[in-house]
């Protein structure tokens, strides 16, 4: 009998906590739903649909409505505080104030084809502010120069290096790219080191950016845009990267050139604070 009892206690213990009673997660969380193509290929719906997707589709559908309400806000949005100017509690101006957009990204996004979303959204003035690495600098003026190629994330890297190629996770960017990017920049430095001297002008990082997107001239470069477009490109390390190897051989061959980094952290202090 103890027995008995002892394997009847066992079994209710293990039945109770696998069979727990369930809370009620109706009107409390989102059901897991995905898109239904007998609608048709409705763009606006299938992004909408993922938030109710799951896994990582959730993820992009948290992203895609919260840059939504970035586009969508006004300052009328938003209660006037009491400490309000008279301008800022005219209605029509403070439905004139949109949020402003800040866009950061890392290299690997120039690097690969989403270069090109990112030129659609600075062409277009879709952004406000860029933050971005050396790397996201120096890749779009350099495929502007020449391609880079699809290839493998298992190559070899002494194979590649063999063969002159570089490999960025499976995208593959020839030296010669390089060698060029060498080519067009090292000119640029020169003229700017002739107007430092003559003009006393020190750049900071993000005008020598601006002027690198100017001296480009091609539609297909975001700095382009943000040049044509008067969006600053803030690179806080921007001798982090190809072209701090090109600076540093320039002082060799043309020295004195200066950047003023800490030019360009002011300017981005006071950028912040007058907007």
């Amino acid at each position: 009998m103890g027995e008995a009892k002892q394997d009847n206690d066992v079994l209710s213990s293990v039945y109770s906590t696998v069979f727990k009673e369930s809370e009620n997660l109706e009107g409390k969380c989102t059901k897991i739903e995905g898109y239904d193509f007998n609608q048709g290929v409705n763009y606006h719906q299938l992004l909408k649909s993922m938030v109710t997707t799951g896994f990582q589709a959730s993820n992009l559908g948290d992203a895609i409505q919260l840059t939504n309400q970035m586009l969508d806000w006004r300052l009328s949005d938003e209660p006037v505080a009491d400490d309000c100017n008279e301008q800022e509690r005219d209605l029509g101006y403070r439905k004139s104030v949109t949020c402003k957009v800040f866009l950061g990204f890392t290299s690997n996004i120039i690097s690969s084809g989403v270069r090109d979303i990112v030129r659609f959204l600075v062409q277009h003035h879709m952004v406000d502010v860029i933050v971005t690495t050396a790397g996201g600098i120096e890749e779009d003026l350099i495929k502007c120069l020449a391609p880079t190629y699809k290839g493998d994330f298992s190559l070899d890297g002494a194979y590649l290096r063999s063969k002159g190629l570089n490999r960025i996770g499976n995208l593959l960017v020839p030296n010669e790219n390089y060698c060029k990017f060498e080519d067009w920049i090292i000119p640029i430095f020169d003229q700017m080191l002739m107007e430092q001297n003559n003009e006393n002008v020190v750049c900071s990082a993000s005008k020598l950016v601006a002027r690198l997107g100017k001296e480009i001239n091609d539609e297909s470069s975001y700095l382009y845009w943000a040049y044509k477009n008067n969006i600053p490109v803030f690179c806080p390390a921007l001798t982090d990267g190809s072209i701090g190897d090109m600076l540093y051989f320039h002082t060799f061959r043309n020295p004195g050139l200066i950047v003023d980094i800490m030019q360009g952290f002011s300017y981005s202090f006071d950028f912040q604070l007058s907007e």
